[in-house]
């Protein structure tokens, strides 16, 4: 069981690590931190994983995975530490508050921090840890041991002065936060700080006491089990409290590339009747989903746009009672506005077939109540919908009713 929870958290990490490898190269210093965090602790958990763990037996130096987990997790401690003061380090107030001073010292000290703490351990781990044979469970297998014991705790003491500096900040920044989606995010990584917090303490009270006055081999296997399951999910809290507020782009993505997805055939077919409106001919749908040179928000503005351009061109070949007469065969549809617009684009899409250009174009269409870009594409996706429906020959008769009726 413990086995497959370390599996579980070192593979949400990665997965969370992978999916943010763009901000390495495109993020700011916040961005690029975070990914630190993600990818470090990946690492480390890794690194503790029995399959891993077997496959550094291999190498010539005993216990390389341990030292290995614990100069990668210092690093991550110092992402941490960073995306943190990057977080709260700014203001424009007079006076600095508390907890911004805090992040600026935090960010002074991390990296000389985390410097002094990797050397440190790899002195002790080569001179003072006992490494006579490989380990199954490194702490417990040198319970009693002062040399692992120094160790150990230079890692940390570390580990809970982040702990507890992130902790104070993402409870502070909790209580200050204003969506709801925002501090639920905030509260589990909150909690997962003071979750380490406790585990850290657990740990460094373990090995001492266990050097003054060893415990029963039981009562040691007990507490490093539940403090490796409490281990375990404190990661997976960390990683959730950090992913959640970054469900609102996720969402957002989502929706345009739906959207799109919902709008290729009415964009297909307008710019494919007028070529020259889109930057390129348009692909075949699947090809179009996939590409992603442009986010998916920025190519559903362009969408839009090309399909306003269209139906400004298609003015040119509407017969001037086509309105009229697609206002009436729209009726009894269950969305009448936008199906009457679907029916006035499908009509006059044939007329420009057909090359029935008029030498006065007729009236724009009816002006409707859009404050925004994503009010516009709501009404598409109506009218899209309702152009599915119709038909090239229920569009051919609508024309020649429109043809038939007198000018008003």
């Amino acid at each position: 069981m413990l086995a497959l929870l370390e599996y579980l958290a070192a593979l949400v990490l990665t997965v969370v690590a992978v999916w943010r490898v763009p901000a390495v190269r495109y993020g700011d210093a916040y961005r690029r931190s975070l990914w630190g965090i993600y990818a470090g602790f990946a690492v480390t958990l890794w690194l503790s994983t029995p399959g891993v763990m077997h496959l550094l037996d291999a190498v010539p130096v005993v216990d390389l995975s341990v030292l290995l987990k614990h100069l990668v997790g210092a690093v991550a401690l110092m992402a941490m530490v960073t995306y943190v003061a990057t977080s709260y380090g700014k203001t424009s107030e007079p006076v600095l508050p508390r907890h911004i001073a805090a992040s600026r010292w935090m960010a002074r000290f991390a990296p000389k921090g985390a410097l002094i703490v990797m050397v440190l351990m790899t002195v002790f781990f080569f001179t003072v840890v006992d490494r006579k044979s490989p380990s199954t469970d490194f702490v417990t297998d040198h319970t009693g041991q002062w040399g692992a014991a120094i160790y150990l705790s230079v890692f940390y003491f570390y580990t809970i002065a982040v702990a507890t500096a992130s902790g104070y900040q993402w409870t502070g920044a909790f209580r200050r936060a204003e969506t709801r989606l925002l501090r639920a995010g905030l509260l589990l990584m909150a909690v997962s700080m003071w979750m380490g917090v406790i585990y850290t303490a657990v740990r460094i009270a373990l090995i001492w006491i266990d050097v003054a006055a060893p415990l029963s081999h039981t009562t040691d296997q007990q507490v490093v089990t539940w403090s490796a399951v409490w281990f375990q999910v404190f990661f997976l809290m960390l990683a959730l409290g950090t992913s959640v507020p970054a469900t609102r782009a996720v969402a957002a993505r989502w929706r345009a590339w739906n959207a799109l997805r919902c709008l290729y055939p009415l964009w297909r077919d307008l710019v494919t009747a007028f070529p020259g409106t889109s930057f390129a001919p348009p692909a075949p749908r699947l090809r179009e989903l996939a590409r992603f040179s442009l986010p998916a928000d920025v190519r559903l503005d362009r969408w839009v746009a090309d399909i306003t351009d269209v139906e400004d061109k298609l003015r040119s070949y509407a017969p001037p009672e086509l309105l009229s007469v697609a206002e009436d065969a729209a009726e009894r549809h269950p969305d009448p506005k936008p199906a009457a617009e679907a029916y006035w684009i499908k009509a006059a899409l044939q007329a420009a077939a057909a090359g029935r250009r008029l030498e006065v174009a007729s009236a724009a269409l009816p002006t409707k109540p859009i404050v925004d870009t994503r009010a516009q594409e709501s009404w598409l996706l109506r009218v899209q919908k309702a152009y599915a429906s119709i038909t090239a020959a229920q569009a051919e008769q609508l024309l020649a009713e429109a043809e038939q009726e007198p000018a008003v």
